[in-house]
C-alpha cells in the first residue's frame, strides 16, 4: 500500500487526513474512516493493515492531531462539514463511511446531512446515544463516560517514553502494546514547555460532548437512517470493565427501531482494542469490504 498525507482546505484553515491506497487500485468503494474524541487518524493503522485491498482516507478531525490548530466551536454537524469538503478536495463521490466511538455519531450525522455522499455506515462501538441520568452536564458526560482519556490532555509528559507508559499501564491494553499502536501514540504528541502533551484539544473535545448532548443533532439523524448501517459491539467498555459502553437494552431498542441496522456482536475485545487488535480489526475490515445493497437502492 502507498500512504499520502493530505491537506484539504476547510472553514478557517487546513485539514489534515491520511490516505492509505492499494498501489493497483482497489475493487471496492473508497473508505471514510473517522476516529473517536480524542483520537487522530493513526487509530485506523490496525485496520488498514489488515485491509491492503482498500482506499482508506482518514481525517484528523478539526482540534486533534496535525488539524489541531483549526478553529472551534465544532460539533457533530460542523464534523460533517469538514468531511463534505475533504471528499470535495480529493474528488470522491459516494463512499462508505466508517466511524469508531465518536467518530460513529459523526459519520450518522454526516450521513443524514449528505446522504448523497453514503453508500452504508459502519459503526464500530458508536453511532447510538448514550444514556445519560437527567441532568448531566457536559462535564458530567465527560467525566463518566471518558475518564482518564480527557484527564490526559491536561498533563505534560517528560518524554516520548513515559507517553507510552501512561498507555501501557492503561486497563485496556493488559495483553501490551504493539509497533502500530505504540506509532499511534506517538503521532497524538506535541511538543509543548516542560515535555509533551496530547494534541487534542479539550474545549473542542467539550464542543463535541454538547453536540451529542443536543436532542436536535444525533437522535433525529439516527431515527431518519436512510442507508444501511452496520453497529460492531464491544462487551467491555473503555477501562476494560465488564460493562459496555452500550448496555444490551439500549442496542436492543435500537436495533428494533432501525430496519437498515444490523448489530454484531464482537466477542473479547474492549472500546479500544476493538480497532486494535489484529483480529478484531481483521473482523473491521471485512465489514468495510461487505457488499451491502446501494444506498439508492434502498427503499
Amino acid at each position: 500500500m502507498t500512504y499520502e498525507a493530505i491537506d484539504a482546505p476547510v472553514r478557517n484553515g487546513l485539514l489534515r487526513a491520511g490516505r492509505w491506497r492499494p498501489e493497483g487500485g482497489s475493487p471496492y468503494p473508497t473508505v471514510l474512516a473517522v476516529h473517536g474524541v480524542t483520537a487522530t487518524h493513526r487509530s485506523w493503522d490496525a485496520v488498514v493493515a489488515q485491509a491492503p485491498d482498500l482506499d482508506v482516507v482518514a481525517p484528523d478531525l478539526r482540534g486533534r492531531g496535525r488539524s489541531s490548530e483549526l478553529p472551534g466551536p465544532t460539533g457533530l454537524h460542523q464534523h460533517g462539514e469538514d468531511l463534505a469538503a475533504l471528499l470535495d478536495h480529493l474528488g470522491l463521490g459516494r463512499v462508505v463511511v466508517a466511524g469508531h466511538s465518536m467518530g460513529a455519531l459523526a459519520a450518522v450525522v454526516f450521513a443524514d446531512d449528505h446522504p448523497d455522499r453514503v453508500e452504508r455506515l459502519v459503526l464500530v462501538d458508536g453511532g447510538l446515544p448514550l444514556p445519560m441520568p437527567a441532568g448531566f452536564t457536559v462535564d458530567d458526560v465527560m467525566t463518566a463516560t471518558l475518564g482518564p482519556a480527557t484527564a490526559r490532555l491536561a498533563m505534560t509528559f517528560e518524554s516520548r517514553a513515559a507517553y507510552q507508559e501512561f498507555w501501557r499501564a492503561h486497563p485496556a491494553f493488559t495483553h501490551g502494546i504493539d509497533a502500530s499502536m505504540a506509532a499511534y501514540f506517538d503521532y497524538d504528541l506535541v511538543e509543548v514547555p516542560g515535555g509533551f502533551a496530547s494534541s487534542v484539544r479539550i474545549d473542542l473535545v467539550r464542543d463535541d460532548v454538547a453536540s451529542q448532548l443536543d436532542p436536535h443533532v444525533l437522535t433525529p439523524a439516527l431515527e431518519r437512517l436512510r442507508v444501511p448501517a452496520t453497529l460492531l459491539r464491544a462487551p467491555r467498555g473503555l477501562m476494560n470493565q465488564p460493562e459496555a459502553l452500550y448496555p444490551p437494552d439500549v442496542v436492543r431498542e435500537w436495533d428494533e427501531r432501525l430496519p437498515l441496522l444490523t448489530v454484531v456482536e464482537v466477542d473479547d475485545v474492549n472500546h479500544y482494542t476493538i480497532v486494535f487488535e489484529p483480529r478484531s480489526a481483521g473482523l473491521v475490515a471485512a465489514q468495510l469490504r461487505d457488499p451491502r445493497p446501494r444506498s439508492e437502492e434502498i427503499p
